[in-house]
């Protein structure tokens, strides 16, 4: 087993623990806002590791996967984004624990 297939298999086993922890968060977290936080962190980091890993197995795949790494990278915080704003606009979805929010704070003062 050469150096880069070892680690390409460490890469690819951590990719899926992080993929796997991020699945587990999402599921156990309590509010919708620690839900979004391991969906998006974890599955970012998580897809970077298997997708790096992967490429080392398959050196001809490597373009495509880091234009795919790319995507994840890009669109992950937008579409965290645009969910954190839905959910912070319904008021059954805010915790109890939020004691500062800046965001309500800014709405008052654009209007």
């Amino acid at each position: 087993m050469s150096v880069t297939s070892i680690i390409a298999h460490v890469l690819t086993g951590l990719g899926a623990l992080v993929l796997f922890a991020s699945g587990l968060g999402v599921f156990r977290l309590p509010d919708v806002f620690n839900k979004m936080h391991a969906g998006t962190k974890a599955t970012t980091l998580g897809s970077i590791l298997f997708l790096t890993g992967l490429g080392l197995f398959e050196p001809s795949w490597m373009p495509k996967l880091l234009l795919v790494v790319v995507f994840i990278v890009l669109t992950n915080p937008v579409s965290s984004h645009a969910l954190a704003r839905a959910a912070h606009n319904e008021p059954a979805e805010k915790p109890d624990n939020l004691i500062i929010d800046d965001l309500e704070e800014s709405k008052g003062e654009n209007q």
